[in-house]
């Protein structure tokens, strides 16, 4: 079992009882269903792509896909400070502004044996936390097919997304990416790879991937 961490909009009520929900006035409180779905659907691309994955959610938004530095970097510290912590944490997810309490959080909790994934976009500003050193960045890459992995810088990796160049009706973007980067990482563990840093990581995902460098369109 891969147990792995989901920074979102929660999960399920099946999948309620191990998780946490953190509050916009910096309390906690236990998870309640996913609304919006999104949790939802990134906990099953991770699932999909590693039938090992054990799915731990941390709810930062509710209603709406709005959140703060503040909850994400409570999620951060409650998920590494498990009495069993996941291996990987995904964050399909990402912040314009570069707050210190968010660095904070990811700076303690980077540690061998536990990586973070984290949604960034393609092209344009930098976000957070994909922006900070020892995060492994993901988007998603139209060019990639379910199995496929694109480098498209130093620690920015492209994924399958549900694009609609692959499936009509298909929804793309970041978020899903890094779901989809997540369950990569998720399997490799699972047939005993040996990823205890960023840097290992980094390195099996270039040399598994399909494309290096951005696309481009004619």
């Amino acid at each position: 079992m891969i147990r792995v961490g989901v920074v979102d909009s929660g999960g399920p009520e099946v999948a309620t009882g191990e998780g946490r929900a953190f509050l916009a006035d910096g309390s906690t409180a236990p998870q309640t269903p996913d609304v919006l779905g999104h949790g939802t659907t990134v906990a099953g691309i991770i699932s999909r792509a590693c039938p090992a994955a054990h799915i731990i959610h941390a709810q930062v938004f509710h209603d709406r896909p709005l959140t703060s530095a503040v909850r994400v970097a409570a999620a951060l510290r409650w998920l590494a400070g498990l009495a069993d912590p996941p291996r990987l944490i995904c964050l399909s997810l990402g912040l314009r502004e570069d707050r210190a309490v968010l660095r904070a959080a990811v700076q303690s909790i980077l540690r061998p044996g536990l990586l973070l994934v984290a949604a960034h976009p393609a092209q344009g500003a930098p976000c957070f936390p994909a922006a900070y050193p020892g995060v492994i960045a993901a988007t998603g890459d139209a060019r990639c097919g379910w199995d496929q992995i694109s480098v498209l810088g130093p620690a920015l990796f492209g994924a399958w997304c549900d694009s609609p160049e692959h499936r009509p009706g298909g929804i793309g973007g970041a978020s899903l990416g890094a779901a989809r980067l997540t369950g990569h990482l998720a399997a490799m563990l699972a047939a005993g790879a040996a990823l205890d840093d960023v840097a290992a990581a980094t390195r099996l995902l270039s040399e598994r991937a399909s494309f290096h460098g951005a696309e481009r369109r004619g």
